[in-house]
């Protein structure tokens, strides 16, 4: 070896091992949250797409996030979008591809975007099986599907070749091979191979975080074999890992959610980005109480919404009113991470993203945001949806109002003097500070209308 070729790999050592560096942890005095290189790290974040190692201006993409305070990303293994490469090679010979052959193109993509997110400290949510690649229009042109590979065909693995209905109904039998299920062994040994892929890759990362599916509505055994395949695969590794899954369905009380909630052992975090299709008091209702679930059954952990819905212009009727108010609203009942969905289902990491994303951290590094809680009975004359609260009672209170109005506050508990800022979510500018004196209730009105909240701290 020359002299050149070994100074590139000491200094590729180098790089590798500073990378390695950024390591994401369940927090140990507050287990809701995560931990980010030994210090209670809440994730906040937004982006134009879902598999975001596919776009073309990535460095500058993460860039912007950073510079807002966001640290927290979504990434989907998707190729469904143009200008997007799928893992395989393309045979142009036969003119399909084959699924022992990998496409550099699309590894080289995923790991420069693994690079780029460890140099920020960004931590990054992949999901293993973009669900919505499996199915209609996508399956078509799938290098899955046994009508586009060298590898097998439809009979062998049982696998149709066209699929015209919606995830929901579960037709694809492509995410029933694992051995308790259809034991499909030739087409399981071709998705082994694609998770080993992948985990060639992450593993050697530390700001990683996995999600098996993607609002799936298969069976839990799906979930349970690949949550327990990467968990073994980086136990071998001597790493740690953690995985959760996603389900469909909207409503949080519905049974399936139950497979992450009460199995800790499987899922170390859960997801429930599914909770942002409900809207103003109900969002925040749902979000508390399963995470009040978590701590009345001991299992306790974070739990994050990668997903938060709303955007004027998308197809699910939550206005971007609504999407800035759900992050917010998020973050103060108590999620470990929140991201905006990308547009036009979200608000992705436009002006109005950036300027909530912001917000949200200048806010949470101003108070003792770990130690405290919601606590809306602090409130007085509120109307739904109109302030909500989080607090160390006695000491500082923190008061989100989504649109202007006028609430009272309980600081009974507090004595002394103590100042009031306001901060605006949408100028991210706080105002100067006033001074206040402890009494029973302080009357709480936001300067101006739009979101504002309302930071008191007594000494």
């Amino acid at each position: 070896m020359t002299r050149s070729k070994i100074l590139a790999l000491v200094i590729l050592c180098f790089c590798l091992k500073s990378l390695a560096q950024v390591e994401i942890k369940i927090d140990q005095e507050y287990p809701q949250y995560w931990n980010v290189n030994g210090t209670p790290t809440l994730l906040l974040g937004g982006s134009v797409e879902d598999n975001l190692f596919q776009i073309p201006d990535i460095k500058a993409h993460l860039d912007l996030l950073a510079s807002v305070g966001g640290n927290y990303v979504r990434n989907t293994m998707s190729s469904r979008d143009e200008g997007n490469v799928w893992p395989f090679y393309f045979d142009k010979t036969q003119g399909k591809y084959d699924l022992s052959r990998w496409n550099q193109e699309y590894w080289q993509r995923f790991e420069k975007f693994l690079i780029l997110t460890s140099e920020r400290k960004v931590i990054i949510q992949v999901e293993i099986w973009a669900t919505f690649d499996f199915y209609r229009d996508n399956w078509d042109v799938n290098p899955f599907n046994p009508k586009n590979n060298l590898n097998y065909d439809s009979n062998r693995v049982d696998l149709p070749t066209k699929i015209p209905t919606h995830p929901i109904y579960t037709d694809n039998p492509f995410f029933w091979s694992i051995p308790d299920q259809q034991n499909n062994m030739r087409l399981l040994w071709y998705q082994q191979q694609y998770v080993d892929k992948i985990l060639s890759y992450t593993l050697k990362y530390g700001n990683v975080l996995y999600c098996i599916d993607n609002e799936t509505s298969v069976t839990a055994s799906w979930g349970r074999f690949w949550a327990g395949y990467i968990t073994k695969k980086a136990k071998e590794q001597k790493k740690n890992v953690f995985v959760t899954e996603m389900w469909d369905p909207h409503n949080l009380d519905h049974i399936s959610h139950r497979e992450t909630f009460d199995h800790p052992e499987t899922y170390k975090f859960v997801e429930i980005s599914q909770n942002n299709h409900q809207k103003g008091q109900q969002h925040w209702e749902n979000g508390l109480k399963q995470i009040d679930r978590l701590k009345a059954s001991d299992y306790l952990r974070p739990v994050n919404n990668v997903k938060t819905y709303g955007n004027d212009e998308g197809r699910h009727g939550h206005g971007s009113k609504n999407g800035m108010e759900s992050f917010i609203r998020s973050v103060f009942f108590g999620s470990a991470a929140v991201r905006f969905h990308r547009p036009n289902s979200g608000l992705g990491l436009g002006k109005q993203a950036q300027s909530v994303i912001k917000s949200m951290r200048e806010l949470t590094n101003r108070m003792e945001f770990f130690d405290a809680s919601p606590n809306n009975t602090l409130l007085k004359d509120r109307e739904p949806n109109e302030a909500y609260c989080r607090a160390i009672n006695g000491k500082q209170y923190a008061v989100f109002f989504t649109d202007g109005g006028e609430v009272g506050l309980d600081l009974s508990a507090s004595s002394g003097a103590g100042d009031i800022v306001w901060l605006n979510v949408l100028s991210s500018q706080w105002s100067c500070k006033e001074i206040i004196q402890s009494n029973q209730v302080l009357d709480l009105k936001p300067p101006t209308a739009g979101p504002h909240v309302a930071l008191i701290s007594f000494k």
